[in-house]
């Protein structure tokens, strides 16, 4: 399964440099050639291992490695270099999170050299962790740029000029020759290409590449968001021009080709304002007393190929991106809101898993495969939530059967070690000029779950079909979620148990459920799932399973939304090959880097989402400077604690520099900060009032002053 952009590239060296240095930390006193080094790494393919003997090379000239006779090396004692990305916080140090290690390295902000937020960093270990200590380091060399364009506010002057980020996480400002602004005027926002930053030079160099507008225009606010996270909002023509060559209407020949759900009755079940509709329900009675429920899923890859210039765009982008006031898609309208969208009263191309399933959810039989369906009916979340609480509607038979079924596999799940994180979400309402104009709670109620569990049971079944299969090379698509590490969980046992709730180290799923069943309506409860969320890892994809903890699964992927996931594309395309045999030979290095590529992708759209957030929270506040709020202590960090207005949900920071009455310092095992001479303390969950102090849009920064403790 090949894609023409990655095809003939080699393995990143910055990518590679770290794993090759970890093997030889893991074999120190041994001496140890290229295919052993190879054979650790599990790489096959002639070019990655060229890429590792240029390695080798370079690593003897950098002093890290010594070659002990021709072609076989040992790490130098001395060296302990290590690589891997940095992450930045808004003090300006850094953690290197490095492959294979459990704890990640701190960088004093002094000893960041030119690294910015994300580079592929190498570092010298200037301090041995101990006793659950981080190790600290120094770096050397940035080795790969996580990125090379940044957005910010232009600052003119007579001989230069200056782009200031609007990330706080970007701590240098940019120099731009003026004869490089491109049209740019003083105090717009621009995106800055860096051209240079070489050891002389205090700042890094650049030229403007983009002009978005004047700051504090909503529209100019977005595309800079969108920009700075590397995400683009149009498609360029080539692709534009590929999608409208796909035909609408649908050949008889590829009707053949599938199983025909046509005549049973389908309908899918969506957001009210939802326009491109991944997934459908089929169901149908059968003979037995069992019931066929199909999950068809809009077969995206019947329409894009490898290599073609869709296939490519939806590789750069890897997932749609949902902003509070636009949604950017991952493919063109036409195929995420026409062609391969599930609309009512059409017939649509699907990748299916079909169940059998008696009456205590039992699954008896399961047939994946493509088919051909025909929407019966559009169903919003609403519409199904009022049929189930009323018991009557259209085909309210079948939905009322398909909610029961949903609720015992939910039971099911939650006996299994699943984990219910079922948290009410706010979102901001605008209005029709698209200025804030208040909040709503999206709750997941029946008509919710519902799809979700199906969901769920398609993405697991999928992946438990691929993993019994005999043979080798069944490279798959996996999402998987780690086990949390254990320091967290315990401290969370320890901050929750003041409220009165208890966590079972031995049985932490369980138990984590009791507990947030317990805390539900209660002031504590968005405090407490919080925190809960906080103690898990982050889930990622990858060909290397390991399960989902979360979940309690030990097989799972991502199958049922591939219109704005590119993980479920590849899942798609690797079910077809191991179903049929048709498609390129999998080449499992590639399916792994495009993993990792989605898995970042997606750190970088959640986070574009709520930098959107924060913004038109900042708007919500902007007119309100002055005034005073109730509210909950939501963070607690070195620097100040978060609190979110009761009223609205914003949130704002209380700075602790800010605060005259006391010396304060930062408890971080208790989340809270602690008075010095008075012993005042602020903790995570604990009520105050708070005045709007400062709101400035462009940092999406909301500053709070401490009112009066109300708890």
């Amino acid at each position: 399964m090949s894609h023409k952009r990655k095809k003939n590239k080699p393995v990143s060296k910055g990518k590679l440099i770290n794993s090759v240095l970890v093997v030889f930390e893991k074999n120190q006193g041994r001496t140890l050639n290229y295919k052993q080094i190879a054979r650790a790494l599990n790489i096959t393919s002639a070019n990655s291992r060229k890429v590792i003997i240029d390695i080798l090379n370079d690593l003897v000239v950098s002093e890290k490695l010594k070659e002990v006779d021709h072609g076989k090396y040992e790490l130098k004692a001395t060296s302990r270099i290590l690589s891997g990305p940095i992450e930045f916080t808004r003090s300006g140090s850094g953690f290197v999170t490095i492959e294979g290690q459990n704890r990640d390295i701190y960088i004093h902000a002094r000893n960041a050299r030119n690294a910015l937020n994300g580079d592929v960093v190498e570092v010298r270990i200037t301090k041995s962790g101990q006793g659950g200590r981080r190790s600290e380091g120094k770096v050397v060399s940035v080795t790969e740029r996580a990125k090379t364009k940044f957005v910010g506010q232009l600052e003119v002057s007579q001989k230069y000029a200056f782009v200031i980020p609007n990330d706080d996480k970007t701590p240098v400002d940019f120099f731009v020759p003026l004869d490089k602004l491109n049209g740019a005027k003083h105090g717009e926002i621009v995106l800055v290409k860096m051209t240079s930053w070489s050891a002389d030079q205090k700042s890094p160099h650049g030229e403007i590449s983009e002009v978005f507008g004047n700051p504090e225009d909503n529209n100019v606010e977005m595309k800079s968001i969108l920009a700075n996270k590397g995400f683009t909002t149009g498609f360029q023509r080539v692709v534009e021009r590929e999608a409208e060559k796909i035909p609408l209407e649908i050949s008889k020949e590829e009707i053949a080709k599938r199983k025909d759900f046509r005549d049973v009755l389908t309908f899918t079940i969506d957001p009210a304002d939802a326009k491109d509709f991944d997934d459908a329900l089929s169901f149908k009675k059968l003979k037995n007393g069992t019931v066929e429920v199909g999950v068809h899923i809009a077969d995206v890859t019947h329409y894009i190929t490898p290599g073609s210039a869709l296939d490519e765009e939806a590789i750069n982008r890897a997932t749609s991106v949902y902003l509070v006031d636009r949604v950017i898609p991952m493919l063109p309208e036409r195929l995420s809101n026409g062609v391969c969208s599930l609309r009512p009263n059409e017939e649509k191309l699907c990748f299916a898993a079909v169940f059998e399933i008696d009456k205590d959810a039992k699954i008896i039989s399961t047939w994946i495969g493509r088919t051909i369906i025909y929407s019966d009916k559009r169903f919003t979340y609403e519409d199904v939530q009022e049929i189930i609480e009323a018991g009557a509607g259209l085909y309210v038979d079948e939905i009322l059967h398909l909610n029961s079924l949903a609720k015992t596999l939910r039971n099911n799940r939650m006996n299994d070690g699943s984990i219910s994180f079922d948290r009410v979400e706010v979102r901001i309402k605008l209005d029709e000029h698209g200025e804030p104009d208040g909040i709503y709670l999206k709750e997941q109620k029946d008509a919710h779950k519902l799809i979700e569990d199906f969901m769920l049971l398609a993405n697991r079944s999928v992946a438990l079909y691929v993993s019994k299969l005999e043979r080798k090379d069944k490279t798959f698509v996996y999402r998987i979620h780690d086990d949390p590490d254990p320091d967290k969980i315990s401290a969370f046992g320890q901050f929750i148990s003041r409220f009165g709730y208890k966590i079972d180290e031995n049985r932490v799923q369980s138990s984590l459920n009791s507990v947030l069943s317990a805390v539900k309506g209660k002031p504590e409860a968005n405090v407490v799932e919080t925190l809960a969320i906080r103690t898990m890892a982050k889930a990622v994809y990858t060909t290397k399973n390991i399960g989902h903890y979360g979940l309690g699964f030990s097989h799972y992927s991502h199958f049922t939304s591939p219109i704005r996931r590119y993980p479920d594309v590849l899942t798609h395309r690797l079910l077809w090959y191991y179903l049929t045999g048709e498609g390129e030979k999998i080449d499992p290095e590639e399916i792994e880097e495009l993993c990792k590529h989605c898995s970042q992708q997606e750190r970088s759209a959640v986070e574009a989402e709520r930098e959107s957030t924060k913004y038109f929270q900042a708007l919500m506040l902007n007119d309100k400077v002055g005034e005073t709020f109730s509210g909950l202590i939501s963070g607690v960090t070195d620097f100040g604690f978060f609190v979110e207005i009761e009223e609205n949900k914003c949130e704002g920071l209380i700075r602790l520099a800010d605060m005259q009455d006391d010396h304060y310092y930062f408890d971080e095992k208790n989340f809270q900060v602690v008075g010095n001479n008075h012993g005042a303390i602020y903790q995570i969950g604990q009520r105050v009032m708070i005045k709007v102090r400062k709101v400035n849009l462009m940092k999406k920064q909301i500053d709070f002053e401490l009112v009066l403790n109300l708890t």
